[in-house]
């Protein structure tokens, strides 16, 4: 299906349930395609949450600021 922007901005609700229906919607500006919006394909690749617990430790300095020679070594001031 195709749609201008203007149609998208005026009724994305439309739009989103046609692509969780399986639409794949490419939208115009002028007469110029600016973007595809598609369903995504489903995966098991993603990772779960907490694949890594327990792996390591973030020590309690972590967000500290860098010391000064670390910071004019990376050219950060």
């Amino acid at each position: 299906m195709d749609a201008t922007l203007e149609d998208v901005e005026n009724g994305p609700a439309e739009y989103f349930h046609r692509v969780l229906d399986g639409e794949t919607i490419v939208v115009y500006q002028g007469n110029r395609a600016v973007a595809e919006i598609r369903p995504l394909a489903e995966t098991d690749k993603l990772r779960p949450v907490g694949l890594a617990e327990g792996e390591f430790v973030v020590p309690d300095d972590f967000d500290d600021p860098l010391p000064d020679d670390l910071l004019d070594a990376f050219g950060g001031r």
